[in-house]
């Protein structure tokens, strides 16, 4: 893999991520174009996950702020006895949210990582996931616009969000476009329901990079890779930034429909190369 190759990588998983034509997807199908040994850059992947977190702290800061701000107020109440006051407190809701949202995606994840793992590989497989983002991108665009903030969210709204983002860990499906489209079906307005697919990406990245870890550092790296790496990384975190802030104008203006049009013909053409090339 030389610099070009993790140019690419970085790119496509930095865009790919946030805006919803499923970065798994893209990078399973360069990857397979490129002839790159995923076993041999583990670390890259695992690095590149961490780049376009990167992106997502930048643009929501202040509310990742105010969120650790309330967990240690939160934890202080517990231990007072006033309970958690979730009405009263609208940040520390929102925290429970994103908590409740990532308990069914940490489940599934657990429970079926090596069947997904082992989709990777197959073409086929991946082209039906950009299949299906395409239907939920058209689904999504078909929706109209609710006006339920997190004051009137609730455990089984953030549950129904969280089992669309563990089914996102098939390769091919949009993990943004799943949570996008679980906010607007329990009646999200699209601006909260955007940024909440955003901030419930943080512990699912999180969690993915704590699992993969530890066979990333077992398998090494070539250290002649350390280059291309961390290219690789910057470019992952700048084109994320520049994906959160292009998706959440999409949302706003009504323009999925683009993404299932784009993903429809890529999982047809990918269909076609897992027959007749892969």
């Amino acid at each position: 893999m030389g610099y070009i190759e993790a140019i690419i990588l970085g790119l496509v998983q930095g865009l790919a991520e946030f805006l919803p034509i499923s970065s798994s997807g893209h990078l399973a199908l360069l990857q397979d174009l490129f002839h790159v040994d995923a076993e041999k850059v583990l670390l890259f992947a695992v690095l590149l996950h961490l780049g376009t977190l990167v992106s997502v702290f930048i643009v929501y800061w202040k509310d990742i702020w105010e969120l650790l701000v309330e967990l240690v107020i939160t934890i202080k109440d517990l231990c007072t006895g006033k309970g958690l006051r979730l009405e009263e407190r609208p940040i520390r809701k929102l925290g429970i949210m994103i908590i409740v949202a990532t308990i069914p995606t940490a489940v599934i994840g657990l429970l079926l990582n090596d069947f997904f793992e082992g989709l990777y590989t197959s073409m086929i497989a991946v082209g039906a996931g950009f299949l299906i983002t395409g239907v939920i991108m058209f689904l999504a665009e078909k929706m109209s616009s609710a006006n339920k903030g997190i004051e009137k969210m609730n455990f089984r709204n953030a549950i129904f969000i969280g089992l669309l983002q563990g089914v996102a860990i098939y390769p091919g499906i949009s993990r943004s476009g799943s949570t996008l489209v679980g906010g607007l079906t329990t009646g999200l307005k699209r601006e909260f329901a955007v940024k909440f697919a955003f901030l419930i990406s943080i512990p699912s990245i999180l969690g993915s990079v704590i699992l993969e870890l530890p066979d990333a550092i077992k398998a090494g790296t070539d250290p002649t890779l350390m280059g291309p790496i961390a290219a690789g990384v910057v470019v992952a975190a700048v084109s994320g930034l520049f994906a959160i802030k292009t998706m959440i104008k999409i949302v706003s203006n009504k323009k999925l429909s683009y993404f299932s049009y784009y993903v429809w013909i890529l999982g047809a053409c990918t269909i076609a190369y897992g027959v007749f090339w892969a």
